[in-house]
């Protein structure tokens, strides 16, 4: 089992996770280094998400994280820690294979109020110390003090003035004003920082190419369904209705998508091409420009987000000898469906999860079918891959805890927990894993066996969660090809080492897709491209993605994107700054 407590010692958490608590809010009043060193842990982690200055960081190792608390701590004022019992009890429980009490605390600092997660560990002594410990800002707290409107009371109205829908279409025309903010970019990461910009104040305007809300998700293959449950794919303010599927189909979350947009009143403009944009450091605003179906608009936003996804835009490799292939050759994003090509021969280049996805369609649908592997893929079950989420699944506290809980886990501890779960999912999968090994699939399971979480957060791809394909694999009813066994390519298909050939009329391309940061010159500039760097992936001196929901070395110019989860949790972060920024509290440049 991966979670195993020994009987209760005679503490308990509340009373341990009080004293420490009440400890350290003493300590940071008194400035104190040799107080606050005797709280954590040698190995102790500290991850601020903005909650005491503004910066992303993880800082890691006691002397480390007692040296920036005290400088940042200072500066912002931070005091009045203190339990939050109403958001979860002290509890313990099991992190990294550690036995742990977690607790969630509450404190306040000159930017407003925050809150925080931490765990702590029981020492030999009896004492307690803090192995991680977690800071935010409390947005919801935040926009509820600066909230200046209430909601209508009475019926009574205005016939003269107005009626509801013609506000919200002067709301999204933009005809008279600019947007304070743009996010460019309608799937589920740019509709979730356009929700929380909107709720601390801000004009945030969605564009989006699309002809539809939801058809980034509409349009792709039609087996596909998303791979994690439906509580960790929560919308903030909106949950899903308990009739929702464990596993939430496309066609349903791109429904989700378009009524959650009109229920929130979002600004969006569908079938709207963002073609660049340039900063005027002057004005401190950008032009940007803007393609939509009646012609060319120009807009002048302070703040550009751009939520194009991680995995948004096609990985079209140069495949030296395709171009000998006389069929039809396709990127996986514009696959549709397998039942045009029932009982014709379809190869498919890659292993992750699309190339999976569409190998298996496609099988249904009576086609004759290859599987390529390029490079070893990481297999997992989709119940067992479900426990790299466990702490959103089962009953516990509501899903803004959880997030609190879930976000205060720093990247060194995530790792050691994702190996534990990885060598759980393994030895669970074993009789599935030795068939497609014996079947020539090649396997691995992330750096230093992390599994798939960190391989999302570091290359967007490279991993499958089995949902029968595997299966189809193993029992040689798809066929397996590594690309080291291929010699070429032919007009009928591929030339083979054994000196045989593979006929086929389709290639689909499950390649992958190009992280953000390719479009950045493109769209903005080189200059810009150049100034910014790499964006997603770990930067080594934060334990952070690279450029992700905070400033840029580029003033105004935001990224947002990743899963579900990771939209919901980092996207209100995007809105606070700019908030901040916007009211004068916070430099637009890095300092």
């Amino acid at each position: 089992m991966l979670d195993q407590l020994n009987p209760a010692t005679e503490d308990t958490p509340e009373l341990l996770a009080e004293r420490w608590i009440a400890t350290l809010d003493a300590a940071l009043a008194n400035r104190s280094a040799d107080a606050l060193s005797a709280l954590f842990a040698p190995e102790s982690h500290w991850r601020n998400i903005f909650g005491i200055s503004w910066h992303f960081a993880t800082f890691s190792g006691r002397q480390r994280v007692v040296a920036e608390l005290l400088a940042h701590a200072g500066a912002v004022n931070a005091r009045g820690f203190r339990l939050d019992g109403r958001a979860l009890i002290p509890r313990r429980a099991v992190m990294a294979g550690r036995e742990v009490i977690e607790a969630v605390f509450t404190f306040d600092t000159s930017n407003g109020p925050g809150t925080g997660a931490v765990r702590l560990l029981r020492g030999a002594d009896g004492n307690s110390a803090a192995w991680t410990f977690s800071t935010m800002p409390d947005f919801d707290r935040i926009c509820d003090a600066r909230a200046t409107h209430a909601a209508e009371q009475s019926h009574a109205r205005d016939f003269a003035a107005p009626d509801w829908l013609e506000q919200r279409q002067a709301s999204r025309a933009y005809a008279d004003r600019e947007p304070d903010v743009l996010v460019v970019g309608g799937g589920h990461a740019g509709i979730a920082a356009a929700v929380e910009c909107k709720r601390i104040g801000l004009h945030a305007l969605i564009v989006d190419r699309q002809q539809r809300i939801g058809d980034n998700w509409r349009l792709r293959y039609r087996g596909l369904k998303l791979h994690n449950k439906t509580p960790v794919n929560l919308f903030r303010y909106l949950p899903f209705p308990p009739t929702f599927p464990d596993y939430i189909p496309k066609d349903k979350i791109a429904n989700w998508l378009e009524s959650y947009v009109d229920i929130m009143e979002l600004d969006f403009w569908t079938e709207t091409a963002f073609e660049g944009a340039r900063y005027d450091e002057t004005a401190q605003r950008w032009t940007a420009t803007l393609q939509r179906p009646d012609g060319p608009r120009t807009l002048h936003p302070k703040h550009v987000v751009l939520a194009t996804s991680v995995s948004g835009t096609p990985n079209i490799p140069t495949i030296p000898g395709i171009a000998q292939f006389g069929g039809k050759v396709l990127h996986s994003s514009a696959f549709a469906a397998g039942r045009e090509w029932a009982g014709r021969s379809v190869i498919v280049f890659g292993t992750g999860t699309s190339a999976h996805d569409i190998c298996q369609e496609l099988h249904a649908a009576g086609a004759d079918v290859t599987m390529i592997q390029r490079s070893p893929t990481m297999v997992v079950n989709v119940e067992p891959a479900q426990l790299y989420d466990k702490t959103y699944l089962g009953d516990g506290p509501p899903i803004e805890v959880r997030d609190i809980l879930n976000s205060g886990v720093p990247l060194p501890v995530m790792k050691i927990a994702h190996r534990i779960i990885t060598d759980e999912v393994k030895r669970l999968d074993a009789p599935l894993l030795s068939r497609l090994e014996r079947a020539g699939f090649r396997l691995e399971f992330g750096e230093d066996g992390t599994g798939w979480p960190l391989k999302f957060r570091s290359r967007g791809g490279g991993y499958y969660f089995n949902v029968g394909c595997s299966e189809l694999i193993a029992d040689g009813k798809i066929r397996l090809i590594q690309a080291a066994d291929i010699t070429g390519f032919t007009a009928d298909g591929l030339a083979l080492k054994d000196g045989t050939t593979l006929a086929a009329e389709l290639f689909v391309l499950a390649t992958g897709y190009k992280g953000p940061d390719h479009l950045v010159g493109r769209l903005f500039g080189d200059d810009v491209a150049a100034r910014v760097g790499r964006v997603w992936g770990f930067d080594d001196t934060t334990q952070e993605l690279r450029n992700m929901w905070t400033r840029t070395p580029q003033p105004g110019l935001w990224f947002t994107g990743g899963a579900f989860s990771q939209a919901r949790i980092y996207s209100r972060f995007i809105a606070l700054q700019i908030a901040a920024i916007e009211g004068g509290s916070l430099s637009k440049h890095l300092t």
